[in-house]
């Protein structure tokens, strides 16, 4: 199940945090496809001698099998690099054999070969294809990958506009190879990210909050309806306490937090780079004075001590990648009762249909209905 065979070698690989229940690869035909293309099993080889730059690598597969290429890999998702160093480690490669840079990092001045994996947000390609187009050369190799059903017209549109001529290849598996050349004369448009817009004057703390995201942020261009019942919900509370916005995206549950109650200390966390410089962004176009805020990028609240918190906001996804899951939610629930002091509050929003009162009744021994529609339900648990 979790051997990878590829022409530089099988590997074992697994999604991180490694869990026995999750029967999700941590690879796919796409990442198949792109390693045959490199080797020329089905037309010539490609010269990997040069600095070799693997983009969105999901769970570092691509990187393993290069690692003899002392590949880089650019990622926004901490999962992700944390998937690569898991990986490296177990198949005996040295750490320092590929070099992992984020989404908010400067890319290697030169780069010679560059791999893409299509991610799920064309804002995301789009930026990415933006700080990256600088530093390739007419002579760079640029090939993209993914599943059929990620790669689109626009897609193709964005390679050509801010690389070059785009092509694809034939469907393999279902996957498909983007074949790009570099146009050195090409003068594409500055990036448009981050964005900014300002919220409605119905919402309470939040009402008229300048929220900016950074590309690949959920909702970017408009406050989703979830979050728009969460932020009419909070709970309201006053003094000194810890409030941790868990998965916090563009950061505007936690900003409204700490306007309701400016004695409030704030910690931001989220997997995703992009998402935590978007809070911070957030938080300080809003937020002025005395309030406390620290922002991390980790797995849920890992990097949180136990029994530091007062108040946990969460809105957890149900994705990852293409697959539905709900193993995100549990960790952050569990990490949640963790961190919490006694008598903490842990408030979730979700859609009705996931059932996650039944979760936090079996994890807490309690879970209350603070407020629903028919589409959303926000639910209380308490730590005893």
């Amino acid at each position: 199940m979790n051997c990878f065979t590829t022409p530089w070698g099988e590997f074992d690989l697994t999604r991180f945090p490694e869990d026995p229940r999750d029967r999700l690869r941590a690879w796919d035909a796409a990442d198949e496809y792109l390693l045959r293309h490199l080797k020329g099993i089905d037309g010539e080889p490609v010269d990997l001698t040069g600095t070799v730059v693997a983009v969105g690598d999901r769970w570092g597969a691509l990187v393993t099998a290069l690692a003899e290429h002392r590949p880089v890999q650019i990622a926004d998702s901490f999962l992700g690099q944390q998937a690569t160093r898991a990986n490296l480690a177990r198949n005996g490669v040295d750490a320092d054999a590929v070099r992992l840079l984020s989404t908010r990092d400067t890319p290697p001045d030169r780069i010679d070969v560059l791999l893409v994996r299509v991610p799920k947000s064309l804002a995301l390609l789009e930026d990415q294809l933006h700080r990256l187009a600088p530093h390739i050369h007419q002579g760079t190799v640029v090939v993209g990958t993914g599943m059929v059903t990620e790669i689109h017209t626009s897609t193709l549109q964005l390679f050509e506009r801010i690389i070059g001529p785009t092509r694809t290849s034939l469907a393999a598996k279902k996957a498909r190879l983007v074949l790009c050349t570099p146009d050195p004369e090409l003068r594409p448009a500055a990036s448009p990210w981050p964005s900014s817009y300002a919220l409605p004057a119905d919402l309470g703390p939040a009402s008229g909050l300048t929220v900016t995201n950074h590309a690949g942020i959920f909702c970017a261009e408009r406050l989703d309806i979830g979050t728009r019942f969460f932020l009419r919900n909070l709970p309201q509370r006053h003094g000194h306490e810890h409030v941790v916005d868990l998965g916090c995206g563009n950061g505007v549950v936690g900003t409204a937090a700490a306007l309701a109650n400016p004695q409030a200390e704030l910690t931001f966390i989220d997997e995703s780079f992009q998402a935590v410089a978007s809070a911070e962004d957030t938080f300080r176009a809003n937020v002025h004075g005395d309030t406390k805020a620290q922002f991390l990028v980790g797995d849920a609240l890992s990097a949180v001590p136990a029994g530091t918190v007062d108040l946990v906001l969460n809105n957890p996804p149900f994705h990852s990648h293409q697959a539905t899951t709900d193993a995100t939610a549990w960790r952050m629930f569990t990490g949640s009762r963790r961190a919490l002091r006694p008598g903490g509050e842990l408030w979730v929003i979700g859609n009705r249909h996931l059932g996650y009162h039944v979760k936090l009744r079996r994890l807490f021994g309690n879970c209350r209905v603070v407020a629903s529609d028919p589409k959303f339900v926000i639910l209380r648990a308490v730590r005893n």
